[in-house]
C-alpha cells in the first residue's frame, strides 16, 4: 500500500478521496488554488500545497505544478478524482513517466475510451450493445453521409468524437438539415475538442439514462457493482441518480453488466470505470465509458456495501479485487441528490459566503459536502457544493429518507437548487419511476421554469 497520495482535485471529491486514505492509514497531500485556501479538507490534510490562483488553467489543470508537488512531497501516487485532468491520458502518462502511479487506469484506455469513435469499435468487438449508426467517423463526402443517414433512419445524432458532458450534439430530423448539421458540429468539435472528426447514430426519442459502475484489477480480474439510473437531467447534466435503476429486468442488466465486465478483461482495463448506456424499449445502447470515479458513486456504495474510492486505491498498489461477481449483492435502494449553489429557477451559479449551513442526518441519510458555515463558495468552479443520499429497503423508503433529509438541510447566505429537489421528490411521476432523459426538462417547461 502506499504511504502517501497527493489528491489532485477539489471540492466534495477531494474530502472523499482523503477520508478513504485516512481509512485506509495512507497519509494524503492536497493541492489547492488561491482560491480554496479555506477549504475543509485543505484545513484536514497531512500536506497542503497551494499550486496557482483561481483559474483552474493555472491551478488544477497544471500538470507541471501537480507533478512537482508530487516530487516535492514524496508521494508515490496521484489520485485525479472527477473532472479536470482525470480523463486526461496525457496527464496519466506523464504521471506514470514521471516515476508516479496514477490512481485510475493506463493511459491507453484513457485515450481509447476519450475518443468515441474508438470507443463504440471497441464495445462492438466486445460484444457490448451500441447504438446504431455509422462505423467510424462520418467521411467527407456529403452523398456518403446522407447514404448512411437512409440506412440508419431519421432522427439521427451527430456527435464529435472527442465529445463529452453533453457538448458536440446535434440532432438532424431530415435530409435537408443533415449535411450543415454535420458541417457545424465538426467546426464545433474542433475548436472544443481540438479534434474536428464526428460520427451519427440513431437518435432515440426518449430513453433512459442508465450505466453500469465496474472495478478491474491488473490481474484480470473484473466485476460489476449493479447499475444507476441517471435520467433526471437538464442540459445533458445530471440532477437526481438512484440504484437500482427502477422497473428494468434483473435478467437484462445482468447480461449487459456481464458484457461490460468481459470488455474490461478483454481491454485489460484497471480501476474504476461506468459504461453508460440509453435503454429504450427493453434494450441496452452504449453511448461512452467514463475512465474515473463518478460524481453519483455513493449510490452504488450505499447499495452494494462496497467503498469505490478504497478499491481504487488498493488497485492501483497491486492488490487483486477481494471480491468475486457472486459476491456482490444489491440491498435495498439508495437515490442521490446533487446540491448546486445556483438559482432554482434561472439554474445560474450563486456563489458567495455561506452564513448557515446545516447538514440532515439520521437513518440511512449520507451527506458529501466540504460546505460548512462561513464557508466562500468560489465563482470560479463548478456550482455543486454536495451530495445528499439515502438509503432505504425500498425505493419508496429512500425517497421518503430523502424528503425528510431535504426538509431538514438549511442554507443560507446563497440560493442553491434544494427547492426543486423538493418539487422533484413529490412528483408524481418521478415517484412511480422509469421516467426519461426528457422528462425533467418538459416537467421544468410545465412547471414554466
Amino acid at each position: 500500500m502506499f504511504k502517501k497520495i497527493l489528491i489532485a482535485n477539489r471540492g466534495e471529491i477531494a474530502l472523499r478521496i482523503q477520508r478513504a486514505c485516512r481509512e485506509l492509514g495512507v497519509k494524503s497531500v492536497v493541492v489547492y488554488s488561491e482560491a480554496d485556501r479555506d477549504a475543509k479538507y485543505v484545513k484536514l490534510a497531512d500536506e497542503a500545497v497551494c499550486i496557482g490562483p483561481a483559474p483552474s488553467a493555472q491551478s488544477y489543470l497544471s500538470m507541471p505544478a501537480i507533478i512537482a508537488t508530487a516530487e516535492v512531497t514524496d508521494a508515490e501516487a496521484i489520485h485525479p478524482g472527477y473532472g479536470f485532468l482525470s480523463e486526461n491520458a496525457d496527464f496519466a502518462e506523464r504521471v506514470e513517466r514521471s516515476g508516479f502511479t496514477f490512481i485510475g487506469p493506463t493511459s491507453e484506455n484513457i485515450r481509447m475510451m476519450g475518443d468515441k469513435v474508438s470507443a463504440k469499435q471497441a464495445m462492438i468487438r466486445a460484444g457490448v450493445p451500441c447504438v446504431p449508426g455509422s462505423e467510424g467517423a462520418l467521411p467527407e463526402d456529403p452523398k456518403e453521409i446522407i447514404k448512411i443517414a437512409r440506412a440508419v433512419g431519421y432522427p439521427v445524432i451527430i456527435k464529435a468524437a472527442g465529445g463529452g458532458g453533453g457538448r458536440g450534439m446535434r440532432v438532424v430530423h431530415t435530409e435537408a438539415a443533415l449535411v450543415n448539421a454535420v458541417q457545424m458540429t465538426r467546426a464545433e468539435a474542433g475548436a472544443a475538442f481540438g479534434n474536428p472528426q464526428v460520427y451519427m447514430e440513431k437518435f432515440l426519442e426518449n430513453p433512459r439514462h442508465v450505466e453500469i459502475q465496474i472495478l478491474a484489477d491488473s490481474h484480470k480480474n473484473a466485476v460489476w457493482l449493479g447499475e444507476r439510473d441517471c435520467s433526471m437531467q437538464r442540459r445533458h447534466q445530471k440532477i437526481i441518480e438512484e440504484a437500482p435503476a427502477p422497473g428494468i429486468p434483473r435478467r437484462s442488466i445482468e447480461k449487459v453488466g456481464d458484457r461490460c465486465a468481459a470488455a474490461c478483461k478483454k481491454m485489460s482495463y484497471r480501476g474504476a470505470g461506468t459504461f453508460e448506456f440509453l435503454y429504450e424499449n427493453g434494450e441496452f445502447y452504449f453511448i461512452e465509458m467514463n475512465t474515473r470515479v463518478q460524481v453519483e458513486h455513493p449510490v452504488t456504495e450505499m447499495v452494494t456495501g462496497i467503498d469505490i474510492v478504497q478499491q481504487q486505491i488498493k488497485i492501483a498498489a497491486g492488490e487483486k479485487l477481494p471480491f468475486t461477481q457472486r459476491n456482490i449483492e444489491m440491498r435495498g435502494h439508495a437515490i442521490e441528490c446533487r446540491i448546486n449553489a445556483e438559482d432554482p429557477v434561472k439554474f445560474v451559479p450563486s456563489p458567495g459566503r455561506i452564513t448557515t449551513w446545516h447538514a440532515p442526518g439520521g437513518p440511512g441519510v449520507r451527506v458529501d459536502s466540504h460546505a460548512y458555515t462561513n464557508y466562500f463558495v468560489p465563482p470560479n468552479y463548478d456550482s455543486m457544493i454536495g451530495k445528499i443520499i439515502c438509503h432505504g429497503d425500498t425505493r419508496e423508503q429512500a425517497m421518503a429518507r430523502m424528503r425528510i433529509a431535504l426538509s431538514e438541510t438549511v442554507v443560507e447566505g446563497i440560493q442553491t437548487n434544494i427547492p426543486l429537489h423538493r418539487e422533484l421528490m413529490a412528483d408524481a411521476k418521478f415517484m412511480e419511476g422509469g421516467t426519461s432523459i426528457h422528462y425533467l426538462e418538459s416537467w421544468m417547461s410545465e412547471h414554466k421554469r
